[in-house]
């Protein structure tokens, strides 16, 4: 058996599009379990799930009506070529009929008009039924799905990669207060259901599926969560010495959201992964300190001394626009940074 144990595959399915992450059921259950009262009454669309196959289709049928849904809606993408042998279908479900709490194919799955793609017309006349979305989109298409969403105004709870939280696109709606991270803790991961040709995985599950550990990944949502209502408890006094300054910047260096000190007033740069603890009413995000991004909210160039070592670097990708520091003549460049400041100061 051949182990997953890093990231690695996945970057490789972002650039093939080959995209088949099955999310597991278990996974599912601890994450929705947190939701209950938001989804009383609404129509969930899960647009990138076979109705037969999809753990998110025999989660909600299995739930309909413990969740109080008014109606399941599930789509898949099936490519149109000549040797196909079946159709795109779809599956629109309003409860349980004959005391299997499942959707009986016969009754609820039906034929679709095209290929099941989320952009299509048919899809999007779904979509725009729908109240909330919950899925694993295709993670080498995350901007345009998400882009989607918000275009139809949508609710979602979706999956995607950690990585993500970078995009321009994407950090604008952290900044905004209209994404959050979901429950789940991302520093830990998930283990995603793969298809027979994939070499590399982690191991294979009860019935015999390939399970694939994908470290940079977590759920993204637009839904009240809890824990984005709670401070971050702040214990560190600031000092010069342990918080140094960016070259580059009017602001220190924070190496862990918890080492945040509960007495500067000023901009701190922080790990991405204080957005998994972020609270709006606690902090201010001023934006994001990386390439373009950083040259948005006045990240200075490198200086000319510095050039050469820039150059040295560009493996790592670093670039006019990322924040660097000098720690005892040594040039730093932490990896992406979040500006923010401390509102209850």
């Amino acid at each position: 058996m051949t182990k997953l144990s890093s990231n690695k595959n996945l970057h490789i399915a972002s650039k093939e599009k080959k995209d088949e992450f099955y999310t597991q059921l278990d996974d599912i259950e601890k994450e929705l379990r947190n939701y209950k009262d938001q989804f009383k009454g609404k129509v969930v669309f899960c647009n990138c799930d076979d109705p037969r196959e999809s753990n998110f289709v025999k989660y909600f049928s299995l739930n309909f009506e413990h969740l109080g849904l008014k109606k399941l809606i599930a789509t898949h993408y099936k490519e149109a070529n000549l040797f196909s042998q079946e159709p795109p279908y779809k599956l629109e479900y309003t409860g349980d009929k004959n005391n299997n709490r499942m959707p009986d194919p016969e009754e609820f799955i039906t034929e679709m008009i095209g290929t099941g793609d989320f952009r299509s017309k048919e899809c999007i006349e779904l979509l725009e039924e729908a109240d909330i979305v919950v899925t694993n989109p295709p993670f080498s298409m995350f901007r345009e799905y998400v882009g989607q969403l918000e275009k139809y105004k949508k609710d979602y709870l979706i999956i995607g990669n950690t990585n993500a939280m970078t995009y321009r696109e994407i950090f604008k709606l952290f900044k905004e207060d209209n994404i959050r991270t979901g429950y789940t803790n991302f520093n830990v991961g998930m283990f995603f259901i793969v298809p027979d040709d994939w070499e590399k995985f982690h191991h294979k599950d009860e019935y015999g599926n390939k399970i694939a550990r994908v470290s940079t990944s977590c759920w993204f949502t637009n839904l009240e969560v809890e824990k984005h209502k709670e401070n971050i408890t702040l214990y560190k006094k600031y000092s010069p010495e342990d918080y140094p300054k960016y070259e580059n910047y009017d602001a220190i260096n924070v190496n862990k959201y918890t080492d945040i000190p509960c007495d500067f007033n000023g901009a701190m740069g922080v790990p991405i992964t204080f957005l998994d603890k972020y609270n709006p009413d606690q902090f201010e995000i001023i934006g994001l300190g990386i390439s373009n991004s950083g040259i948005e909210i006045g990240v200075k160039p490198y200086k000319e001394e510095h050039k050469e070592y820039r150059k040295n670097i560009q493996k790592r990708g670093a670039v006019d626009g990322d924040l660097y520091m000098i720690n005892d003549g040594v040039v730093e460049v932490p990896y992406a940074r979040v500006i923010i400041k401390n509102r209850k100061i």
